[in-house]
């Protein structure tokens, strides 16, 4: 195997220790400080001299603390926990100041009024949103009023990581031990044979089920024990609340309503008569107008289709159902409907096939290689490491994995950064990303084995991955999904999930376990029937989220977690279809906008799902496998980074604004 090229500083996972990431991020810190005051002592600062190596600065910053963050969130000890706060105390202080600091924006802003004609476009949007972002950060404050900011960010990165940290202990804390072999009707062998290995491992006796997600969703989808089902609903639906098995003891109603009440103050200091509003600074959408009449009109296409499909469940049913019924019987009518079953089909959808076919379909898209280098150290013995290269041989960036669920990796699938693309100092740095999902494990015959909407998840990281991976943009503030506005990010992620329905691709991904066999295509044919099953049901829910989320950090006066129940409650009276018991919980653990950078953002999925399925139309149009497409796309999407207007790119490669009758079509809702 060729040694790793000098233009990637990966970290050390076999060596690092949480004491050393603290160190080593304060003294990154200090030595940032230091340059940006001998920066700034160049009486006639320049691109050149000021803005490129600030970049390159900033870059190492993220380098160093990137690993201590992405290690918390895949194998959270006390000791990296406690590093990760400190570390982010640190770092909050520092982007604070940094954001704050009026010389160095001065600075900026002459730079834009001296050399902006003759910067290239991405160079001068470097310059454009970096302006931006110092008057997001409230350098023109008054000196208290930045003292406040500081301490509102401070204060907001330790409740957001105190709120991710109480769902992941809330989750891990819950055990359900089972003795009957009755109650274990109706679920999958695996999900039963993991659940005795904890059981031998705990020395009880049984079988012992935890929280983990894939356990999850395999009970309340086959357990044919209705107690079950719900006492498994109840728990994740009340994590990290006062209500449900953990009651109070990791309780984030108090965090939830801190978190709200700070942004709404922090909004208001900036100038902003809502968090919303603050948000869409720095979104493609307009207004809070614009969103919320998006997502309502949406929600009044699709809410009559759910409607349709939840009163055709409850007749197949026979009852009227709970919330904690719906996954079941859903399966059982789509079986009904379809004749395929997504446990049934795990044997076809081995994780290194549907990886092998992954490859492959990146490599006739955008003509890249993909290898897994074993000469890299990595955190856990689940984790990879890949290298991608592009048509030429040229290496273009480098891929973490971790694809099965465990203790102490907090629940979810996201990509994340480790290093961005830079070349500011005549050194090329490439990109270098980690995919992390929580598929269930293999066992100790087979590898894991996926259901159809895991290889959907797995997509969709993937097309993350391709947009950090991909860039053309040369300063790390715009390079990937830096300076990507929320609402475009989810765009190539949300295509790449356009092909996992595709004819011409599951073949590439799907093969037996036991002797490679092809998925029959009669059982490929009504997996691909299935996508609009429940497609009114799906949406709605999404749709519930996003209008919860918006109009929760629409309304400056919703601070406490009163509030927000009442937010909640008024938005599924509105939308929902499915109704929540009176114990649910789910925005105590809905990460997503109370510590997943989502906040006032969560409607992202909905227009980024829009801008993909009218994208996607094009390779329709074209065959899904056509390379002028493909490099149309990477070429206006995936290569420009933050240094774009994105509606103007989207319609270079469409050739007109967005459509919404393609995601209706897809959905089943239009002809």
């Amino acid at each position: 195997m060729k040694p790793l090229p000098n233009h990637f500083e990966l970290p050390d996972y076999g060596t690092l220790r949480a004491e050393d990431a603290e160190a080593a991020l304060r003294a990154q810190i200090a030595v940032n400080r230091a340059e940006i005051e001998r920066l700034l002592d160049n009486p006639e600062p320049s691109f050149r001299s000021l803005i490129e190596p600030f970049e390159g600065l900033q870059a190492r910053l993220g380098r160093v603390f990137a690993p201590v963050a992405h290690l918390n969130s895949v194998t959270s000890t006390p000791e990296i926990r406690a590093a990760y706060n400190t570390c982010l105390e640190a770092l909050t202080e520092y982007q604070s100041e940094v954001g704050q600091n009026a010389r160095l924006a001065e600075a900026y802003a002459g730079i834009l009024a001296h050399e902006g004609p003759s910067l290239s476009p991405r160079a001068r949007a470097v310059v454009v949103q970096t302006l931006r972002d110092f008057e997001l950060a409230g350098v023109r404050l008054a000196e208290d009023a930045k003292a406040r900011y500081r301490s509102i960010m401070q204060e907001l990165a330790q409740l957001q990581a105190r709120f991710e940290e109480q769902v992941l202990d809330s989750t891990q804390a819950f055990s359900y031990p089972v003795e009957d072999a009755a109650r274990l009707s109706g679920l999958p062998d695996a999900v039963v044979a993991r659940a005795r290995m904890l059981a031998e491992a705990a020395r009880t006796p049984g079988w012992l089920f935890k929280l983990d997600q894939p356990t999850y969703i395999a009970i309340v989808t086959h357990a044919d024990d209705a107690d079950l089902r719900r006492d498994f609903y109840e728990a994740w639906t009340t994590r990290a609340s006062e209500h449900g098995p953990d009651a109070g003891r990791h309780d984030n109603s108090s965090v939830m309503g801190r978190i709200l009440e700070l942004r709404q103050e922090l909004a208001a200091l900036l100038g902003f008569g809502s968090y919303a509003q603050l948000s869409l600074a720095t979104k493609m959408a307009g207004s809070v107008e614009e969103v919320l009449r998006f997502l309502e009109e949406l929600a009044a296409r699709y809410r009559p289709a759910a409607l349709l499909e939840f009163e055709a469940l409850q007749a197949y049913a026979g009852r009227a159902l709970q919330a904690w019924d719906v996954a079941y019987y859903a399966e059982r009518l789509r079986l009904e409907r379809h004749a395929v079953s997504e446990e049934e089909l795990r044997p076809w959808f081995p994780l290194p096939k549907v990886l092998e076919g992954l490859y492959g379909l990146v490599s006739r898209l955008y003509g890249l290689t993909v290898t897994v280098r074993d000469d890299v150290a990595v955190w856990h013995p689940d984790a990879r490491y890949l290298e991608l290269a592009d048509a030429d041989g040229q290496v273009i960036g480098g891929l973490y994995t971790d694809y099965y669920a465990r203790d102490g990796k907090r629940a979810g699938a996201w990509m994340g950064e480790i290093t961005n693309r830079e070349n500011v100092g005549g050194e090329m740095r490439r990109p270098v990303a980690n995919v992390v999902c929580n598929f269930a494990p293999p066992d100790k015959d087979q590898p894991a084995l996926l259901r159809h909407s895991d290889v959907v998840t797995l997509f969709h990281e993937f097309g993350h991955a391709l947009h950090h991976l991909l860039t053309e943009i040369d300063y790390p503030s715009l390079a990937g999904i830096n300076g990507v506005p929320w609402d475009v990010v989810e765009l190539p992620s949300q295509i790449m999930e356009q092909w996992a329905w595709r004819a011409e691709v599951l073949p590439l991904v799907s093969a037996h376990v036991t002797d490679g066999t092809a998925l029959p295509t009669e059982q490929l044919t009504r997996l691909l029937g299935t996508r609009t099953f429940h497609a009114g049901l799906a949406a709605v829910r999404q749709l519930e989220f996003a209008l919860f989320d918006f109009r929760l950090h629409a309304d400056p006066g919703r601070t406490s977690a009163r509030d927000v129940q009442q937010v909640l409650d008024a938005v599924r009276a509105e939308v929902a279809v499915v109704r929540a018991p009176a114990f649910n919980r789910f925005q105590h653990g809905f990460s997503h906008i109370f510590a997943g950078g989502y906040s006032a953002g969560y409607y992202s999925y909905k227009w980024a799902e829009v801008l993909a399925a009218d994208a996607f139309a094009a390779f329709e149009e074209a065959g899904v496998f056509d390379g002028p497409t493909a490099q149309r796309f990477r070429r206006t999407v995936l290569a420009q980074g933050g240094a774009c207007n994105h509606m103007a790119a989207f319609i270079e490669f469409r050739g007109r604004a967005p459509d919404v009758t393609p995601l209706l079509r897809q959905d089943g809702l239009a002809a």
